[in-house]
Formats: C-alpha cells, structure tokens, sequence
C-alpha cells in the first residue's frame, strides 16, 4: 500500500513537471494549440516499448496485455476522446489537478464516478456491442514469442514513437518550445517499466477502474460480477491516486503554485467565463470520460502508455481513436479562439 501511494506520487510529479496534468495543457492538444501532451506520450511509448520488452524478455516484468474487444475498443476510444477534451483532464490527471486546487477536477471526478456507476449498471445490457473479443493480441503474439525478428521489430517500432514525438515537436508552431517533454516522457517510460516489474507491482498503471470501483462500493452495488471482476485493480488504483492527489497537493505548496480555481485559461478563451457552464461541461465531460474508459478496459495511462508500451494492438487501435474523438470534439466544441 505504502509503495503503491510512493509510486503515484512520482507519477503525479512527472506529470506536473511539465504540465501534462493541466486543463489547459489536455484541452490545447483538442485544439491543436499545444501538443506537449501528445509528444510526452509518444516519447513514453517508444522508449518504454523497448526496456519493458527487453525487461520482460529477461523475466523481470510479466505481459498484461488488454483483450481487443473491437466494439468496447473504437466506441470507448471515440467516447474517451470526447469526454478528455471537454473535461480537459485524464482519469489519472483529475487527481493531481484536484490537489493542486483545480475545483472543476472534482466535478468531474464526482461526475466519473456517475459514469463508472452507470456503466456498471448498463453493462449486462450493453454487453453485445462491445464484442467481438479477438484476444490478448499484441506485436509480441503475432511475431511468434520472443524471437529476433520480434525485438528487431520492437526497436524499430520504438524508434518510430520517438521520431514522431521529435516531428511533432519540430512543427509545433509554439513560442515556447521547452524540452520538459522529453524529460517527463523518459521518466514515465522509466516508472511504468518499473511497475510491470514483478518484485514491485507486476502490473500496468491505470487509473480510471478506480472510478466504477469506489462507486459501486459507496453506493452498494456490489453483488454484481463486474465489481468482483475490477476488486483488484480498483483497490491498488485508489491507492495509486492518492499518492498523485498527494503529489499535487504538496508539491504545488512548496512551488508556491496551489490555488483554488475553477475556470481556466483556455475555457475562456474558446467557451466562457461562467462558473456554471464550466461546472456542467466539467461533470458531463467526467461521466462520458469514464463511461468511455470502461468500454475499452482502459485509459491514457493503462491503455495508451501502459499498453502502447507492450505494443498491444487493442492499446495502438484504442490511442488511434482517442485522438481522433479528441481532435473532433475540439474542432466541433472549442471551435476558435474568441
């Protein structure tokens, strides 16, 4: 438990090292007006795909590879896409946010742990348009195990993520091009390699079972096979996030940067000022968030980072349409800056 909350909280301090837990900073890549989030994630994925891979082939660290279950993989995926640019925050950002005072994070915790709920509620309903399930399948399964050819394909496809962060960065047409990025993508690649480590967690990061996890707890829906199914991940998540909530709370104390606020930068510039609509877009974006979260069995951090890493196909199909409900949403509703 103890080293659980350790671990969250240097997650939580990478992120706010370079503002990657930001409402402003997540909602900029909905808009194309910083892409520092997307950069970070790329050069996590390129560099993690290599240690762990090479970690997992020297039997440190185990696979924990996501099904692809088509349907809960591209609907949740688009869903996700358009709960992260309207909230403006990751499952596993709301709660660095929140301890650095960002109010509008804990609407939208409150309204994913609605989503979390609902899902699990509608689950046994919904259950045929998430199939069909093809299996654990990932770079690793098609090359045939831990063959030559598989690492062979593992760097490149790792140096391929690093090249992409290193283009975005070149094109980027910002005044302030800091390399806070690389630095904070080196070390989540480091820490998630870390994790997977069998004499640590032996698991992925994640964040977003937390949220249908402790809802079905408080409200006592518990009798149900989903709750059993998530028991584990839920329980070491909580612990995971409150180290990060922790992180933020301290960390932007000693930096002199905590402050209660709701409204941010960006908001007024494409929305408004206004508490109100801020607080409603901020609790629908935390339930469409997390709803979409559960359909695909994962989030940023599981999916995308943990799974990207493990060259997970379910993960890299997941990523692709994520940022393309990102990018839609922000087109649709940020639309230009006033």
């Amino acid at each position: 438990m103890i080293l659980t909350v350790f671990l969250g909280f240097i997650f939580g301090g990478i992120l706010q090292y370079a503002k990657l837990n930001k409402f402003n900073t997540i909602s900029g890549v909905a808009t194309l007006s910083d892409l520092t989030v997307a950069k970070a994630i790329a050069m996590a994925v390129g560099l993690g795909a290599i240690l762990l891979n090479v970690s997992i082939g020297m039997g440190w660290a185990g696979y924990h590879v996501k099904p692809f279950v088509v349907g809960g993989i591209i609907l949740g995926g688009l869903i996700f896409g358009v709960g992260m640019a309207i909230l403006g925050y990751c499952p596993g950002t709301l709660a660095i946010s929140l301890g650095e005072g960002s109010t509008d994070a804990l609407v939208g915790i409150i309204g994913g742990l609605f989503g979390g709920l609902i899902y699990t509620v509608l689950l046994p309903s919904i259950q045929g348009i998430l199939g069909p399930d093809l299996g654990k399948i990932s770079v690793n399964s098609i090359a045939g195990g831990n063959s030559a050819a598989f690492y062979a394909a593992t760097v490149v496809l790792g140096l391929i993520f690093i090249g992409i962060a290193f283009g975005v960065h070149k094109i980027e047409k910002r005044p302030e091009k800091n390399m806070k990025w690389l630095l904070a993508g080196i070390l989540l690649a480091l820490l998630n390699t870390i994790v997977f480590s069998k004499g640590v967690s032996n698991r992925p990061i994640g964040a977003s079972t937390t949220f249908p996890y402790v809802a079905d707890w408080l409200s006592g829906f518990t009798s149900n096979s989903y709750f059993e199914k998530i028991q584990v991940p839920g329980n070491w998540e909580v612990f995971f996030l409150l180290g990060a909530l922790l992180s933020g709370l301290i960390l932007s104390l000693i930096r002199g940067e905590f402050k209660i606020q709701l409204i941010h930068e960006n908001w007024v510039k494409y929305k408004n000022n206004s508490v109100v609509s801020r607080a409603i877009w901020a609790f629908i974006g935390g339930f469409v968030l997390i709803f979409g979260a559960r359909m695909a069995g994962g989030c940023t951090s599981g999916h995308v980072i943990s799974g990207g890493m493990q060259l997970a196909i379910s993960s890299l199909v997941f990523a692709v349409f994520v940022f393309a409900g990102l990018l839609i949403t922000g087109r649709v509703f940020y639309g230009k800056a006033k």
